[in-house]
Parts: structure tokens; C-alpha cells; sequence
């Protein structure tokens, strides 16, 4: 029985996920009716409409008025058997909740709590996801108009004295463009993401000649590991403009993707600048200022993804260069590229 009540409650909080105008109201009404043991259940938006189960009873149009007097009352109206009563979703009114039957009061007002929880959980859900696609998006808009300006720079300087590899390189900055804007799915993959990088560093090695020199290794077991998108050409990207970029002579940076047991292990290590440790801390709590938003926002989502064991690990000193670790599970379920 116990087991059976709680399918139940699970199948109305996922008809309510969408709230109380959405697709799965009717299923969320039908599981109401079954666990509330009541002849009929309805629920209804600030619209006044009302959703039945199983059908619209013959006291329709008296149960339709009890509905607009909670509406505007935004009091329980009603005596058993049939009582309608207010739904209020993060202390305002959403809805009502109109029950016939022999159903006791008390397992009414449950009821009536558990629909509001759905509703509020779904409510998140859905905020949790505009903010993701908001990071994506801040992410997105970091792409350098410095580095843009410098590679286009680059590439018309070569039209005439090196045709094919100008061609090669617009070829490599369209690539680059296409990821970085183009709309995904919320998952790649690890090959997706180093592809990108590769296309980012050609770029910058034209644009920096022999200051830059790069290795890229993965490993071929991750290569098909699912990831959250554009997760580490941020991580490339910062290693080279604030890493490289600013100090004098040849920089070096490094990015290796390997399997260690049930985990793929990415690292970004570069031998610039570096930083003080508490500065690098302070950037993943998202207090870095606007040139390092990218850090903490790469950090944030693993770990909404993941769980807070996971995340980004940042190793530096001042002199010493930066290394970045990213440590994530080979397989999640959930993690799907898309």
C-alpha cells in the first residue's frame, strides 16, 4: 500500500512540473482522485479552468461558481461533499483544488499542500535550467573581440603571400565561431570539446607565432565521455590570455585528457604568470571581476551537475604558472551529448 501511495504522489508531482495550466494536469487530477479515494477531482488555473477526472461531473456548472468565489475569496468555499480550496504557490495564488466525495478534511488540506510543493519544485526546476542557459550564454559573450580582431588581422595578412593557409585558418575560425555561438544541446562530448580547443589554438599560434607553443593529448577511451558544453575551451582560452598573453618570451601550454578508473581527468596547464592562491580562490567564488567569470562559471555548473564533489581544481603561484583540473565521471546517468 505504502509503496502504491508513493507511485502515486510521484506521478502527480510529475503532471504538476509544468504547473497548474500544464499538459500533465489531468494525470496529476486522476492521481489526486485515487489517493484522496474522492468520486470526483479538479484543478484549476487563475483562469477559472478546470481540469476533471475522471469527467466533468453533473454539478459542473455549481462547481465551476465555487471555483470563481475561491478565485476571488482566495478562501476554502464549499461543505462535504463538494469543497474547493485555494492553492498558493510561493505565497500567492496559483490555483484551486476542488474535491467531491466522502474525503475527510485533513486528507483534503494534504492533498491540497502536496499539489502546491509539485507546483513550487517544478517552478525551480524550471528556474534552475534559465539559469543554466543564462551561464551558457555569459559565456558565450566572453569570446574576445581583442582576439577576433587579431586572428581576422591575421588571416587578411596572409591572403596574398600564403593563400592556403589563410584559407586553412578562416576554415579553423569558422569552426571556432560555429561552437562557441551555434545552439546546442545542454551535453557534448570530450572529442567535441578538444576539437574546439585545437581550433582555438591554431588560431592563437597564428596570431602569437613561436610565443606560443601548445600539446594537446587525449586519451581515445574519454574521447566519447559526455560532458555539460563549452566546459574547456574556457579553461584554454584563459590559460592563454591571462597566462601567456601578458608575459614576455615563449609560453608553453599544455592540455591532456585521461582515464583514471570510473573518472575522465582533464588538465589545462600553462608555465605564465600565474596568480596568488587566494586570488584563484576568489575567482571561483565568482569575486574575480568580469575577466574571470569564466572560471566560475565552469566551476558552478560541474557541480550542478555533478554533485559538490566535483568541480574545477586550480593549482598556481605567482611566477608559477596555472594549472586547472577538471574531474568528472566517464559515465552519469542523465549525461547524454545532445
Amino acid at each position: 500500500m505504502a509503496v502504491s501511495v508513493l507511485g502515486m504522489a510521484r506521478n502527480i508531482a510529475d503532471g504538476l512540473k509544468d504547473g497548474l495550466a500544464g499538459a500533465g494536469v489531468r494525470s496529476a487530477a486522476r492521481g489526486l482522485r485515487r489517493l484522496l479515494d474522492a468520486d470526483f477531482v479538479a484543478l484549476a488555473d487563475l483562469s477559472g479552468h478546470a481540469v476533471w477526472a475522471p469527467d466533468e461531473p453533473p454539478f459542473y456548472e455549481d462547481a465551476n461558481a465555487l471555483v470563481e468565489r475561491v478565485l476571488h475569496s482566495e478562501n476554502r468555499e464549499g461543505r462535504s461533499p463538494l469543497v474547493a480550496v485555494p492553492l498558493h504557490v510561493d505565497h500567492e495564488l496559483a490555483g484551486v483544488l476542488v474535491v467531491a466525495g466522502a474525503s475527510r478534511r485533513a486528507a483534503v488540506r494534504e492533498a491540497s499542500t502536496w499539489v502546491v510543493e509539485s507546483v513550487e519544485r517544478g517552478r525551480l526546476a524550471a528556474s534552475a535550467e534559465q539559469a543554466a542557459q543564462a551561464e551558457l550564454r555569459a559565456l558565450r559573450a566572453e569570446i574576445s573581440p581583442h582576439f577576433v580582431y587579431n586572428a581576422l588581422t591575421v588571416i587578411a595578412a596572409l591572403v596574398s603571400s600564403e593563400p592556403d593557409r589563410s584559407r586553412e585558418l578562416m576554415l579553423d575560425f569558422a569552426d571556432y565561431i560555429r561552437y562557441s555561438l551555434a545552439k546546442h544541446g545542454e551535453y557534448t562530448t570530450v572529442a567535441d570539446e578538444f576539437h574546439a580547443i585545437e581550433t582555438y589554438l591554431a588560431l592563437q599560434r597564428a596570431v602569437l607565432g613561436d610565443r606560443l607553443q601548445v600539446q594537446v593529448r587525449v586519451a581515445p577511451e574519454v574521447l566519447a565521455v559526455a560532458l555539460p558544453y563549452l566546459v574547456l575551451q574556457p579553461l584554454v582560452e584563459n590559460a592563454v590570455r591571462h597566462g601567456i598573453e601578458p608575459r614576455a618570451g615563449t609560453g608553453h601550454v599544455q592540455v591532456r585528457g585521461e582515464a583514471e578508473g570510473n573518472d575522465c581527468v582533464i588538465s589545462v596547464e600553462d608555465d605564465g604568470l600565474g596568480m596568488d592562491p587566494a586570488l584563484a580562490e576568489s575567482i571561483l567564488a565568482g569575486r574575480g571581476g568580469v575577466d574571470s567569470v569564466g572560471l566560475a562559471n565552469v566551476d558552478r555548473r560541474l557541480r550542478s551537475v555533478y554533485g559538490p564533489w566535483y568541480g574545477l581544481v586550480v593549482e598556481t603561484a605567482v611566477g608559477e604558472g596555472t594549472r586547472v583540473v577538471v574531474r568528472i565521471p566517464r559515465f552519469q546517468p542523465g549525461v547524454m551529448p545532445g
